[in-house]
């Protein structure tokens, strides 16, 4: 089935030239040029992914991404002509799983896009790595040797594990961490994510994989 993927560029031409250039692919776009629109569209239509420019009329990039990511976990590629690092680093920090910098050519946004989907279809089973989870187990496998997680344990990783190098917020990663919906707080979090940190010490030789971003989340670094 072809995937659908979500241009959000208020340059009506540039957003169409990509749409020309996805529909070659396996792609199926669609079409916004206004902010406003973007977030009952996303909840309606479920995207397999999202071409989110920065500078929008009506709601930015930013406020968007930060919303579609209280709800959704689709893949989030922002586009902007703003080259400055402080803006990179949010787009990253609020949930965008790739960021691309005008001017591109449409070939390389297709091949981006291409590569993020590869890396969220790919069952979180890294080969390169030695990683691998088995969630009929709950069980953590590196280099064949295996852990044993929590259930809540093993959702914080799937979650890590779907974007590799992301940075999650606590907030983030509270998000259906529990069945019952019950509140849980930031020490919560942080006291499985200490466990969860140790059981993959434990397996994986020494190495620290999941990384603390200092005022921002956690994330997972699988080692080349």
């Amino acid at each position: 089935m072809a995937n659908s993927i979500l241009i959000v560029e208020d340059e009506i031409k540039l957003a169409n030239l990509l749409a020309d250039y996805f529909k070659l692919t396996d792609y199926i776009p669609h079409l916004i040029h206004d902010g406003n629109q973007v977030i009952e569209w996303v909840k309606t239509h479920q995207p397999s992914v999202i071409l989110l420019d920065l500078m929008l009329p009506g709601t930015d990039g930013i406020t968007l991404c930060k919303t579609i990511r209280t709800f959704s976990d689709v893949p989030i590629l922002m586009v902007t002509a703003k080259v400055d690092e402080l803006d990179r680093l949010l787009g990253l920090e609020l949930g965008a799983d790739d960021y691309i910098c005008k001017p591109f050519s449409p070939r390389e946004v297709v091949a981006r896009v291409k590569t993020v989907m590869r890396r969220v279809q790919s069952n979180i089973a890294i080969d390169s790595s030695g990683f691998s989870l088995d969630e009929s187990r709950l069980v953590a496998v590196f280099d064949g040797t295996e852990s044993s997680l929590t259930s809540v344990e093993f959702q914080l990783l799937k979650r890590l594990a779907n974007n590799p190098s992301r940075i999650f917020t606590r907030e983030q990663l509270m998000q259906n961490m529990y069945s019952d919906d019950r509140i849980v707080n930031n020490r919560t979090i942080d006291s499985h994510i200490k466990k969860l940190r140790k059981k993959l010490i434990d397996i994986s030789g020494g190495e620290d994989l999941i990384q603390s971003v200092y005022g921002a989340g956690y994330r997972l670094v699988l080692p080349e």
